[in-house]
């Protein structure tokens, strides 16, 4: 008998035992097809993560522990789920439970909770006290980690934590305890150039332990969080092979001859960052109920580029784009988002907002007259955003912001206007990063690109006021994004730009917290995204 450990890659819903435990048997029916003798699930991949506050409901870890004891697998699995309180224990844990012929018992509880970035688990977990062994599961002795324990070792966590999981493992196998190799569950979520992170991580983890590091981890999008899979094997002389990322499946990991092969879809074949925000968008869409989406299309590059995410996430059929011109809308960006739409083959609608316009100019005449001009200015938004949220209500849809990062970091945007929606597709993209995402959705449609070149080369504007053009209020997006990528990401003064702009830009950007605080979600892909990894003081003198 060969010594092959199936890692199946799930897109879990958060909640949803049964069709988690669906999915699950239905890959495990996969592995035993292809000659596996055991497989390997997710972390917690019977509640799906992050569970969040579900996890405070003992009837909900209860039902966790009871659907993954019942599960019906044809090989031996290792199954991630949430874990009753041991008995000394006032919190569950985060563990791992095998099942098989002769039943369901627990194997391992996490040990390292982490409390940084996006993750608060020791608000939900008891941290194990030791690393896992399972013995004789199809032939095999393996070790048992979960995600966070095997990342102290290779010291890419900013945690400081009082053990090293692996190199308790380690220590196992050099006082003769056979192990053939250590598997990791995990759900580690997803950001630009973590799966070289990870890469690294595991291969130092291989390289320390004497024997094969296999981890296995979670695919597709959770409310703002998104994971890319790339499930892997570290072979002891360091070398690493993934599977696919952005797709559900299974990675067959053969001990003997040293190989693998991947059952499931190929990755797609396109710009990381777009497959990103488009699984965000989609599973968001799909994990909530909903089949349709609504935004406004002004021409501008935001919006075209946001309307080819969500044709590509939930096909051009489920995508309607509003176009709402007022008096002080060129041309252009008229005939622009006309062509985003066309070449996109979206449901297109024009609704002018003039004479909505004049009515609220005159209704409040008084105080624009006098006022902040941009009083006058946000009124167009808000009455657009009138609009896209009355055509999403009528049609049981979504309305999309397609508000990007440095816009929101600087507040240029109007609340309850152009932030109203459900969620922000590029609400973690910066502008420069929009655009180069613009240039990879052309390259997908070479002889019909969806964002045209009179969208690409014109100044942006967010044509509120005559002649108006972001470079007026803003420094250019090229010097803008280098400043908020450093302060925000290392909490460093850019040393590429004047101090004078420096400041002007992080005094800005904090002055704003409180309109992201009222920003729909949106799909994590920096290191540092607003939202649960931007805890900020919203009434605050410290910049």
């Amino acid at each position: 008998m060969g010594r092959t450990i199936a890692l199946l890659q799930l897109d879990p819903t958060v909640g949803d035992l049964l069709g988690n435990v669906q999915r699950l048997e239905h890959l495990a029916r996969i592995a035993h097809s292809e000659g596996a003798q055991c497989a390997v699930s997710t972390e917690l991949a019977i509640s799906g993560y992050p569970p969040r506050d579900l996890l405070l409901r003992p009837d909900f870890v209860q039902s966790c522990l009871e659907s993954a004891s019942q599960l019906n697998s044809p090989i031996p699995i290792l199954l991630g789920t949430p874990l009753p309180p041991s008995a000394d224990r006032r919190l569950p844990g985060n563990g791992v439970i095998r099942r098989d012929e002769a039943g369901a018992r627990e194997v391992v509880r996490k040990q390292l909770l982490p409390t940084y970035d996006v993750f608060d688990e020791a608000r939900y977990f008891a941290p194990g006290r030791s690393s896992g062994l399972t013995r004789g599961i199809g032939g095999m002795e393996l070790g048992v980690t979960v995600c966070e324990d095997a990342w102290q070792h290779s010291g890419h966590t900013p945690a400081d934590y009082e053990c090293d999981p692996i190199a308790q493992m380690a220590e196992w196998g050099r006082q003769g305890m056979k192990i053939d190799a250590t598997v990791n569950l995990s759900a580690s979520p997803y950001h630009l150039h973590k799966s070289q992170l990870r890469s690294d991580m595991a291969a130092k983890a291989a390289q320390t332990l004497g024997h094969p590091f296999i981890l296995v981890n979670q695919v597709g999008g959770n409310d703002d969080l998104i994971f890319d899979g790339r499930s892997l094997v570290a072979w002891p002389d360091g070398s690493v092979e993934l599977a696919p990322g952005w797709k559900e499946g299974v990675l067959l990991v053969d001990l003997d001859s040293r190989s693998t092969k991947w059952i499931g879809e190929p990755e797609p074949d396109c710009d990381e960052l777009l497959s990103a925000v488009s699984i965000g968008l989609a599973d968001y869409c799909q994990k909530s109920g909903l089949d349709k989406v609504v935004l406004g299309l002004s021409g501008g590059i935001d919006s075209a580029v946001c309307a080819a995410v969500a044709a590509r996430a939930l096909g051009p059929k489920n995508v309607i784009g509003i176009s709402m011109p007022s008096r002080h809308s060129s041309q252009h960006s008229k005939d622009d988002a006309q062509a985003t739409a066309s070449a996109l083959g979206i449901e297109y609608q024009v609704r002018p907002i003039d004479e909505m316009h004049e009515l609220a100019d005159k209704s409040l005449s008084d105080e624009l007259e006098t006022g902040h001009a941009v009083a006058a200015e946000n009124l167009q938004s808000r009455l657009r955003a009138l609009f896209v949220m009355g055509v999403a209500n009528a049609r049981g849809a979504m309305a999309l912001a397609t508000g990007n990062k440095s816009e929101l970091a600087m507040g240029y945007c109007t609340l309850y206007g152009d932030m109203a929606g459900g969620y922000a597709p590029l609400g973690d993209l910066l502008k420069t990063e929009v655009y180069a995402l613009a240039h990879a959705i052309n390259s997908l449609s070479p002889e019909n690109p969806p964002i045209n070149r009179s969208t690409l080369e014109k100044p942006p504007s967010a044509e509120l006021a005559p002649n108006q053009k972001d470079e007026d209020n803003l420094p250019p997006y090229e010097v803008l994004d280098t400043i908020l990528e450093a302060w925000i990401e290392d909490g460093v003064k850019s040393s590429e730009h004047d101090a004078q702009t420096v400041d002007w830009v992080i005094k800005r950007l904090h002055a704003n917290e409180h309109k992201r605080w009222q920003m729909p979600p949106a799909p994590r892909v920096s290191r540092r995204a607003f939202g649960q990894g931007w805890r900020q003081a919203l009434a605050s003198r410290s910049a």
